[in-house]
């Protein structure tokens, strides 16, 4: 078998489903890339048995067939040359010879039929989104998921569809992302849990896509079409835990307050913060806003004032300063706003103006009790 590709349409096509491979796995074979060789064009596929993509790249090619490919040795070689054709010659002992403008270099092919099946999803339902959509809500949600083993389902994303619209939900319990959109919805009732290394790839991905990706799941496997990519990925199993249920509904406290004066004051306030709990102090007296910290190990604290706009009863609450920095930067509107209803209870982090028609984005962070 022979075909002509050039070498930074590979590379770009092998750094994209690389995503895929694991540094350390169970079957060797999986330390490969799957490449299927077609009339004028070569498929490529990745996998870690949990997750599989592929993506097609145009070639010059009169033969058929496949062949697995060693996976580092072939992105080394690639990031070393500069783009220009190369010839791959596959010979019938699976051993493979590259040639360049510079030289050839061979290495040894492995057998195709040992690569894993590609899944095919059966009795599988669609939803369309527009890339832009899904690679926001993935933005906005997905910090926020956990990373403990014992609780998988925590270290997934929820995605929750009907008429009325599309909800994803990310936490680790101690914060949480409910992230809704209006303006996509599926005919279906459905929800799932979709890992956390597959919504990864599709963040890296998505941003550069101007269609719409084609949606397809069934209970155990859920499918990501886009442009030249397709992405199949093994849901978690389990019950998502009723994340409704710890919002707190009724929050009289209300802080408005410009997003990025509240960043740069909480960045500066939190290195003086104590390494272990990472607390600071919001006291919010009528319309001023004192944010401090300190640790009592070292002797060292801080504090500043800022002004924003309060409706509500004079409050003192205490906040991993890390939890909320990441809320806090992830909302795009030049003010936000913090609902607080007391010092036990979750603060509600909202953006203020300004959002996307249609979008909905809801975060919550727990609040850490205060050692006066």
């Amino acid at each position: 078998m022979n075909f002509i590709v050039s070498s930074n349409s590979l590379l770009k096509a092998l750094q994209a489903v690389g995503g895929v491979l694991n540094t350390s796995n169970t079957l060797p074979i999986l330390d490969n890339f799957l490449f299927n060789i077609g009339k004028n064009s070569l498929s490529i596929a990745a996998s870690d048995l949990e997750s599989t993509m592929t993506t097609q790249i145009e070639v010059q090619s009169k033969d058929e067939g496949s062949v697995a490919v060693p996976a580092k040795l072939l992105l080394d070689i690639l990031k070393a040359l500069p783009d220009h054709p190369l010839t791959f010659s596959i010979n019938d002992s699976l051993g493979i010879e590259i040639s360049s403008d510079y030289g050839k270099y061979s290495l040894s092919g492995f057998n195709a039929d040992e690569f894993p099946k590609i899944p095919v999803i059966e009795k599988s339902s669609k939803v369309s989104f527009s890339a832009k959509t899904l690679h926001h809500a993935i933005n906005k949600s997905l910090f926020a998921s956990g990373n403990d083993e014992l609780r998988p389902v925590m270290s997934g994303m929820f995605c929750q569809m009907d008429s009325s619209g599309v909800t994803f939900v990310a936490t680790d319990a101690h914060k949480l992302v409910r992230y809704k959109r209006t303006d996509a919805s599926s005919a279906d009732v459905a929800s799932f849990i979709i890992p956390k290394k597959p919504l990864n790839l599709l963040k890296g991905l998505l941003g550069g896509i101007e269609e719409d990706v084609i949606v397809e799941y069934n209970d155990t496997n859920v499918k990501f079409n886009f442009g030249t990519f397709t992405l199949i990925s093994r849901l978690i199993d389990g019950k998502y835990p009723n994340y409704e249920a710890v919002i707190p509904s009724d929050n009289p406290n209300r802080m408005t307050i410009s997003r990025a004066q509240f960043a740069s004051s909480l960045k500066r306030v939190s290195i003086f913060a104590n390494k272990t709990t990472h607390q600071v102090r919001l006291k919010i007296t009528g319309s001023q806003l004192i944010i401090s910290a300190e640790d009592l190990d070292f002797s060292n604290a801080a504090k500043e004032e800022l002004t924003c706009a309060y409706e509500g009863e004079d409050i003192e609450i205490g906040f991993n300063s890390r939890f909320l920095l990441e809320m806090v930067n992830n909302v795009d509107t030049e003010s936000l706003v913090l609902e607080l209803s007391a010092p036990n209870r979750a603060g509600i982090l909202l953006p203020e103006g300004g959002e996307d028609e249609g979008e909905d984005i809801l975060m919550l962070v727990m609040p850490v009790m205060l050692s006066n």
